[in-house]
């Protein structure tokens, strides 16, 4: 099946069709929030206590399906136990290159990505925030590390984006995207 056929399977069996995340409040969790919202259909959702029961039940097929972080999946992607039907980045990932964006088949638009950031207590003294900012900066230049991360399926964010400023920037606009998402759904995090 193919991501159009996919979804013509949710929007017909909506009332069985069971979607698996690693917990309420989970990347996963508002991941299929989103996508519930993207396609107007409703599903059921089924929280898991972390990514490994959801999995091991996806393999088993106890849940039609996920949505997660290709940290988390690609050694599954590539061993061919599970089917992705599309990534939920803007681009492509370089661990998966033949996998599509969803945007690409037609959910325009449609972006969930993963990111981590490095944070202190209100009040640490500029100079260790930058002492800590500097060793971020050389982290995310180092060819070990980026290796690393794209094994697992990830890379590391651009410099200009790994700095103070950039993640506040960043808080403030993933507020105004999932706020309203998770209001919608009434649903919080345990």
């Amino acid at each position: 099946a193919n991501f159009k056929e996919f979804l013509a399977y949710i929007k017909a069996n909506k009332d069985k069709v069971t979607y698996a995340n690693a917990g309420l409040g989970a990347a996963s969790h508002l991941c299929g929030l989103l996508f519930m919202t993207a396609i107007q259909t409703d599903f059921t959702t089924v929280p898991y206590k972390g990514t490994a029961p959801a999995m091991n039940d996806l393999l088993g097929g106890q849940v039609d399906f996920m949505c997660d972080q290709t940290t988390n999946t690609t050694g599954q992607i590539q061993g061919g136990k599970v089917k992705a039907y599309g990534v939920t980045s803007k681009k492509r990932v370089p661990s998966l290159p033949n996998i599509p964006t969803l945007d690409e088949q037609g959910l325009k638009g449609f972006e969930v990505v993963v990111w981590h950031g490095l944070y202190v207590p209100k009040g640490t003294p500029k100079p260790a925030v930058d002492r800590l900012n500097a060793a971020l900066q050389d982290a995310i230049k180092d060819a070990d590390f980026k290796a690393n991360l794209a094994r697992l399926g990830a890379e590391a964010v651009s410099a200009d984006r790994a700095r103070p400023e950039a993640l506040r920037k960043l808080l403030q606009s993933e507020i105004a995207k999932w706020g309203p998402i998770i209001k919608k759904a009434g649903q919080y995090a345990d």
